[in-house]
């Protein structure tokens, strides 16, 4: 059995990410986690401040609750898994520590996260709350952008520069996913300008090809561009990519294809979901 944890504001981009993930393990037997964390910020605004903190904590928890049962009946309208079970939660904490402490007590395996992307003066590609979860969370965390609508993951898109050595936590979630979706997964390396691999690069293609064996559909692929994320863009275009796969290591790779700022014909931020992965 599977534990999924999904963070919740009840907005329509949060509902995306719940009725993507129900879609994504429908074959699994999983239990559903829906946390709604009020922020102290949240709190500090609301009409309620007024009051003595015993009695607005009260308040917010019980108009949270309210809001979650409701959110369940939503879900209970979708044909659902009878193998899944649903849960909810509140926190009044700062979102990264609520995420963490449930991960641990509750034993998650996944976070489903949606993410609105670029925004105001931020233009960020990806959301700050989600990006905090994401750097900060040593959990697998799926997220689903605001654009993203559910198909069945058949081509799974993994950039890497093969300068980290992989681990076999990583790959073992990996090849579970493939397996779950009976999914193509492409290895793509990505480089600023075209150059032969060095020795240690070698060594971790050459892991990851005997890893992934004969019994898992891949192949290996090469782009050099200065801008990767162009290149990352084309790639998924040229093969329909249904999901784009990453590991949270090394982070200058990692943080130029995920967090780059917002550019005009880069949208695979925007209708691609990313499952990334820690070690």
């Amino acid at each position: 059995m599977k534990n999924i944890l999904i963070p919740t504001d009840f907005s329509e981009n949060s509902w995306n990410a719940i009725t993507y993930a129900l879609q994504f393990f429908k074959k699994i037997t999983c239990s559903f986690h829906l946390l709604h964390v009020s922020t102290y910020d949240e709190v500090l605004r609301s009409d309620l401040f007024y009051n003595s903190k015993d009695t607005l904590v009260n308040k917010i928890e019980h108009t949270e609750k309210e809001q979650l049962q409701v959110l369940l009946k939503r879900i209970e309208k979708l044909p659902l898994n009878t193998k899944h079970r649903f849960y909810t939660l509140t926190e009044q904490v700062f979102l990264v520590d609520a995420i963490r402490k449930q991960v641990e007590e509750k034993e998650i395996d996944f976070i489903v996260m949606g993410t609105k992307g670029a925004s105001g003066l931020k233009e960020r590609t990806i959301g700050s709350n989600t990006g905090d979860v994401i750097t900060k969370v040593k959990c697998p965390v799926l997220v689903i952008p605001e654009k993203a609508k559910y198909r069945r993951p058949k081509e799974i898109a993994f950039p890497t520069d093969y300068n980290i050595y992989y681990r076999s936590k990583v790959l073992s979630t990996l090849s579970d996913i493939i397996a779950i979706n009976d999914a193509r997964f492409r290895v793509v390396h990505v480089a600023k300008k075209e150059q032969k691999l060095t020795h240690l690069q070698k060594k971790n293609k050459e892991f990851l090809n005997d890893y992934l064996g004969d019994e898992t559909e891949h192949s290996f692929h090469s782009l050099s561009n200065p801008n990767i994320e162009e290149a990352i863009q084309c790639f998924v275009e040229s093969r329909d990519i249904d999901m784009i796969a990453m590991v949270a290591k090394n982070l200058n790779f990692f943080q130029r294809i995920l967090f780059h700022p917002t550019i005009e014909k880069i949208s695979y931020h925007t209708d691609i979901p990313f499952l990334v992965l820690h070690e």
